[in-house]
């Protein structure tokens, strides 16, 4: 057995170094690629440093099968197929290994060496680095084409976020490879361009240095530092916190050290942080259920302070052109638990978090206000944060939804993207189609933003809502061009919805949940074309039994009901590009959706047990389906638009959306019916 990809297999993965983070890393390929058959061989020199990284593995399988995140067997399976040795040979026929030893030069160099005196031409060597610039580590390499830095971020096999630095002599299949690779195992890669501590690092060591440095000036302490910090940027902890949790002060000291050279001189290693290298001390930070007290004059000027330090230390890597908008945004939310900064810059405007930076600039000498934050404020607009992206492939435009931290969630701004890039695809003569997927392999779309809809208040918003969503699908279904959703994971709700809009559907083989209408668990029905869609495109009793049940299908039923045309083993997205071309030609007919009624409508839905289920929401829901469907498709979809609002004002609705947010999507609501 083995692990392919683009047509490259791995049966055989090795990580060097059993210290800080290479079990994490070896925890993450055992978990992802023993179900493959691949083994993972962790080496290290030392054999205390070996055992000590297994009962570390262990340990956190252990409390896996614990907390029920994995079976008995999964573990068994997982633990088995690693490997703990100081033996390099070990290693051999491995097509991908990563070097996690200390950070330092000399080690790492002679580690390359070692590996490349053992591993095939085409095995990838990286190294998990965590500053050191890929061309220094692999200065020395014999083939430094499939050289490059993958850098995971703590903890390594639960935290999504790898950066994928490539030096400049990688060749670029390797680093699209890997780009691939990562995508389909679970992390959210993001490419950054080479600098020391590439993308992610400058700004989580940056806002240490701002919190250290409001420590010192004695505007507040550590401890209030620390709390004020999490709470003004939304962080999932505190600098100091966060410091002491990753025993990062020494690591932190060196990199704050070598950015005052490689970026700017405003970063330097503050006394306060060299006293705690010196003396191995941890930072005073709050006890579990302590409160910290602080005047609000305080909490001003530390939320100003770390607010203007965070959006200046974003926009600084953007300027440099190591990352973008894009990935900046999502990649330090996801990977540092903090808010995302340039979707809070347009929430506050543009022109306020430019006041913010240059206030902390003027206070703070050598730290530069970005360039890509000054023009912004000046064109009056917000950032454009892309949440859907386009690539064309043999004349087919590949539209991904990429947001992994809410599963490829739909909100307004991803149904504006979507149609503003199927608009330029209509109208590129040189674009046959186009397939629109997700990111990862979790989920195609795992519904609308559950936020968005929790803030609708009344019907009226409600309606409005609903058609906001059907005018995005709406023009995808009404275009000439060949329209293919391929679904690489499930889809809930308003994804299924999407997919339904989509002139065909196509699946990755084995989806054990497919589809799933379950909007009747929060309190509402399908908004976005489901309840007149879903029944034009599998049998009607079985549509209204989905819907009224939320039981979600996998995917062999899907494609026995219709929903889906086929299950792809192989690159799903490449299947669905052929198939775009295949309609494209004529080669393939392209059924599209029927828009008249449907027929043999019941007059009345059948009774059903609706256990814990609202049976007002569940009356609304029928009615719309039913009458809905005795209508031409866009005449349906008013009347349901009309009825998703009319849902907003139940009690029900408000109870769902409630129970969801607070005691998450497995809690039963208990609706009154009203």
């Amino acid at each position: 057995m083995a692990f392919t990809l683009k047509n490259w297999s791995l049966d055989k993965v090795g990580v060097i170094g059993s210290g800080q983070i290479g079990p994490d890393i070896a925890l993450f390929f055992a978990k992802t690629l023993a179900p493959h058959g691949v083994k993972t061989v962790v080496v290290d020199v030392s054999a205390d440093a070996l055992a000590k990284g297994k009962a570390k593995l262990e340990k956190k399988v252990a409390k896996g099968v614990e907390t029920k995140a994995f079976k008995p067997e999964q573990a068994e399976q997982m633990t088995g197929s690693i490997t703990w040795t100081s033996d390099y040979a070990e290693l051999n026929g491995a097509k991908l290994v990563i070097e996690a030893a200390t950070e330092n030069r000399d080690i790492k160099q002679k580690i390359v060496a070692q590996l490349e005196a053992i591993l095939p031409e085409d095995c990838i060597i990286a190294s998990n680095s965590s500053h050191m610039e890929p061309e220094v580590i692999f200065e020395k390499a014999k083939r430094p084409g499939h050289t490059l830095v993958i850098h995971y971020f703590f903890p390594a096999e639960r935290n999504i976020i790898v950066e994928v630095v490539p030096s400049n002599k990688t060749h670029k299949p390797v680093t699209d490879w890997l780009m691939a690779f990562y995508e389909e195992i679970g992390k959210a890669p993001i490419q950054v361009g080479s600098r020391y501590g590439y993308a992610i690092d400058p700004v989580f060591e940056g806002l240490f240095l701002a919190a250290a440095l409001q420590a010192e000036s004695g505007v507040a302490s550590v401890k209030q530092v620390d709390v004020i910090a999490q709470k003004a940027l939304g962080q999932g902890i505190g600098p100091f916190t966060a410091m002491n949790l990753t025993g990062g002060n020494p690591i932190t000291a060196v990199g704050l050290d070598h950015y005052t050279s490689k970026i700017h001189s405003w970063f330097r290693t503050p006394a306060s942080l060299k006293e705690k290298v010196e003396t191995k001390a941890a930072w005073e930070t709050a006890g579990k259920g302590e409160t910290v007290e602080y005047s609000d004059e305080q909490y001003r000027k530390v939320a100003d302070a770390m607010t203007g330090a965070y959006f200046g230390l974003v926009g600084e890597i953007v300027d440099a052109g190591i990352s973008n908008v894009g990935d900046m945004n999502m990649a330090v939310n996801t990977a540092l638990v903090i808010r995302e900064p340039f979707a809070w810059m347009n929430e506050m405007g543009v022109a306020n978090a430019l006041k913010l930076v240059e206030a902390y600039a003027a206070a703070n000498p050598g730290f530069p206000v970005p360039e890509c934050i000054r023009k912004q404020a000046a064109s009056g607009k917000p950032f454009e944060i892309p949440m859907v992206f386009r690539t064309d492939k043999d004349g087919v435009a590949v539209l991904k939804i990429r947001r992994p931290a809410v599963l490829n969630a739909l909100n307004l701004e991803v149904f504006r993207q979507l149609v503003n890039h199927c608009k330029a695809v209509e109208a590129d003569a040189g674009i046959k189609g186009a397939v629109i997927t997700g990111f990862g392999t979790k989920a195609f779309v795992s519904g609308a933003d559950i936020d968005m809809l929790a803030a609708l208040k009344t019907a009226a918003e409600g309606e409005a809502n609903s058609r906001q969503f059907h005018v995005t699908l709406d023009y995808i279904e009404d275009m000439k061009k060949p329209v293919v959703c391929a679904y690489n994971g499930l889809a809930f709700g308003g994804g299924n919805e999407l997919a339904m809009a989509c002139h065909a559907r196509i699946a990755r083989k084995g989806l054990k949940l497919l589809a799933g209408q379950p909007e009747v668990n929060l309190g509402i029905i399908p908004g976005a074309g489901g309840t007149q869609r879903l029944p034009r495109w599998i049998p009607f009793d079985k549509a209204l039994e989905l819907m009224r049940t939320a039981k979600p299908i996998d995917g062999s039923t899907g494609l026995q009901l219709g929903l889906i045309s086929e299950e792809v083993e192989g690159d799903l997205a490449d299947r669905a590009v052929e198939l775009v071309n295949e309609y494209a030609s004529g080669k393939r007919e392209l059924k599209r959706i029927n828009r008249e009624p449907v027929k043999g409508v019941p007059d009345k839905a059948p009774e059903i047990e609706l256990g814990h289920l609202s049976r007002k929401i569940d009356q609304i829901l029928c009615n719309t389906i039913i009458e809905g469907c005795k209508k031409p498709l866009r005449e349906g979809l008013k009347l349901e638009s009309k009825a998703f609002g009319e849902c907003v004002e139940t009690e029900d609705m408000h109870i769902g959306m409630e129970t969801f947010l607070k005691e998450g999507a497995r809690a039963k609501a208990k609706f009154v019916h009203k």
